[in-house]
């Protein structure tokens, strides 16, 4: 089959670890070995004639305040015609364990994810946002534990980002609901070695979702 002569069209995806996902490392440098790779995959199988070039900006550790503080040279400069933010995590967690820190809580992190929003949209009105909300593969219902308060605190930061979304006129996958049908059936091992970190099956529930809408 020929190759396509068409324009390329860029792919960004900027993150945490779970976009990262090894993209550093030599082995498995530039996309990773996570979801990036596999919607990579997925287009190069289902649309062999397209021309896309795909950019992963993930680093692991990352909250959304680290990706303000490189976001202009990470995300802007590539002027991606589709950018794909995926955050909020490691926010979670550590506002938990440092809750003086108010950045990171529900509304430091709402402010700061509506900034790269708003941003984008002002210096990149074309580009297709697609933002995914952070998830915890746990159904862990107790009161002491602590994957039962990372599960009540995460709707807030979730909502961020659906109400970020819905402003800034971007696409929203809902992540954690997606992940917490599919733990009505399966046991969250089939997803997870613990509950922040996909497997390779989860990551490719993730590709899943984001190529539908990447595709819709």
């Amino acid at each position: 089959m020929p190759k396509s002569t068409a324009h390329s069209t860029t792919l960004l995806f900027i993150g945490d670890s779970i976009t990262d996902c090894d993209r550093r490392d030599p082995a498995h440098a530039p996309l990773g070995q996570g979801y990036v790779k596999l919607v990579r995959d997925l287009l190069v199988l289902r649309q062999p004639e397209s021309n896309f070039n795909i950019i992963n900006r993930g680093i692991g550790g990352n909250t959304v305040d680290d990706l303000r503080s490189r976001w202009h040279e990470d995300a802007l400069l590539h002027r991606p015609e589709t950018l794909v933010v995926k955050i909020g995590i490691n926010d979670l967690n550590q506002f938990l364990c440092q809750p003086e820190k108010a950045f990171l809580s529900p509304e430091g992190f709402a402010a700061i994810h509506k900034r790269l929003l708003a941003r984008t949209r002002a210096e990149l009105p074309e580009t297709r946002i697609i933002a995914l909300s952070p998830f915890f593969l746990s159904t862990d219902g107790g009161e002491d534990s602590y994957r039962a308060k990372v599960l009540q605190i995460l709707p807030e930061y979730i909502a961020a980002v659906r109400n970020n979304a819905r402003k800034y006129s971007a696409h929203f996958i809902d992540l954690h609901a997606i992940f917490q049908q599919r733990l009505q059936v399966h046991h969250p091992d089939v997803y997870c070695a613990e509950p922040v970190h996909p497997n390779h099956t989860g990551h490719l529930v993730i590709a899943d979702a984001v190529y539908s809408t990447i595709t819709s």
